[in-house]
């Protein structure tokens, strides 16, 4: 077999290997955003987190509101041997009253303010909850890439693959060469099949998961998803740092805890003064033993009396403690954001530099290499082993370059998710 066609493969490998999966060219390419909106939309974990939320702004609308007034309908002072003759004695009335419960200045704002906060606390969970979702879809979206990108590469080996067993066959035919070199690129060919058997199965699951996510059918067909280039970021350390410590929405979930706590602080303190409940009531009396019977009312002023201090200051006590526990948390999350955003701008780096490595030199050097390999093994003056190595580097080469650009996308995602927001890149 030619040299030159066996370098034509190669080329169409490199630069046009999306040819080489003819499985989903009939269908329009998926869009990831539009993946991203239809899952925040749909997942049925955001809409739970969402009622959650909406049940707990509902609670908090009841924080704070007082106790139904009681109604007290009563006679007063009957005799016992004519019960309802209400004219035998002056002092017989039909009794009609109302009462309520009234807690002590503030102690109702205060029911209201904590209640709002932990709602507040809830809206921004929910947020979290969203933004971790975009994460996932971003994650199942760059490893389905990765896969497309192997099997092309596993397809452009195996067409290599077939063109070297007719050479080592031609070459058998001339008496150049031995047989087992015709077993040699036969095996490598049974080791790709082997791949791409494994890598279809990866890419099922990922759609899967993917469908899932979204929350339609897990045999929704997703179309090979296009090359792609790696998008620099624009942000440094710093300013990622300043942008989490204010979008982060799990931040402002526990800022919201802390001030929740406070709130409740303050309306434990409350609890040594005592509430009242003021009672009306109307005495309405009959004429009886020459009197006219006048009618009359009553008033009345309850006070619980907050004696047991010990309870109290227990109370006091658990709430500061909540406090401290939720500040704590949020400077725990807020060390882990440095820690998140110092890994991931590393790990960003890291894959830059090799995709970059790979681009610049490395893939030139693997070609050349297949190229003196095949001049040398035409002239006899390399085994076929040494031929076959070549085209196995090349792709190892290839796997491993669009694993970095995959790596690269998936760590970009979890940076999003880290500060909270899509982060801008440089054009």
């Amino acid at each position: 077999m030619p040299v030159s066609r066996i370098l034509l493969v190669l080329f169409f490998l490199l630069v046009c290997p999306g040819r080489l999966l003819l499985a989903d060219q009939g269908q329009p390419p998926e869009d990831l955003e539009a993946l991203v909106a239809l899952a925040l939309v749909n997942n049925p974990e955001v809409r739970a987190s969402a009622e959650r939320w909406q049940m707990i702004v509902e609670r908090s609308r009841q924080a704070g509101a007082l106790e139904d007034p009681m109604l007290m309908l009563r006679v007063q002072n009957a005799l016992i041997r004519d019960p309802l003759n209400f004219q035998r004695d002056a002092m017989t009335a039909k009794v009609i009253g109302i009462s309520q419960k009234l807690p002590f200045f503030g102690k109702r704002d205060l029911m209201r303010e904590e209640a709002g906060f932990e709602a507040e606390a809830e809206r921004w969970v929910v947020e979290e909850r969203r933004i971790e979702l975009r994460r996932m879809v971003k994650e199942a979206w760059y490893q389905i890439y990765l896969i497309d990108r192997s099997l092309e590469t596993v397809a452009g080996t195996v067409l290599l693959l077939d063109d070297l067993t007719r050479l080592a066959e031609s070459m058998y035919g001339a008496g150049k060469t031995g047989q087992q070199e015709i077993f040699q690129a036969q095996l490598e060919r049974s080791k790709m099949e082997e791949m791409r058997i494994g890598l279809e199965q990866q890419r099922s699951t990922q759609v899967a998961t993917l469908n899932t996510l979204v929350y339609r059918a897990p045999e929704v067909v997703i179309p090979s998803i296009p090359k792609m280039s790696i998008p620099p970021l624009s942000l440094s350390a710093v300013e990622l740092e300043s942008l989490a410590f204010s979008r982060r929405p799990a931040l402002k979930s526990l800022k919201a805890k802390v001030d929740k706590a406070d709130a409740g602080a303050r309306l434990a303190e409350k609890e040594v003064y005592p509430d009242v409940t003021l009672s009306l009531e109307y005495m309405q009396r009959e004429p009886a033993m020459e009197t006219p019977g006048d009618d009359m009312y009553g008033a009345q002023l309850t006070f619980n009396l907050p004696v047991q201090s010990a309870r109290r200051q227990a109370k006091i006590a658990e709430t500061l403690a909540e406090k401290r526990m939720a500040n704590e948390e949020w400077a725990a999350m807020q060390n882990q954001i440095r820690l998140g955003i110092n890994t991931g701008l590393s790990q960003l780096e890291r894959s830059r530099k090799l995709t970059r490595l790979y681009d610049m030199g490395i893939f030139d050097q693997a070609n050349g290499a297949i190229k003196s390999a095949m001049a040398a093994y035409r002239s006899d003056k390399a085994k076929f082993s040494e031929v076959l190595a070549s085209h196995v580097a090349l792709f190892n080469f290839e796997r491993e370059y669009h694993g970095a650009i995959a790596e690269y996308q998936i760590q970009l995602a979890t940076l999003e998710n880290i500060v909270g927001t899509p982060l801008p890149s440089t054009p």
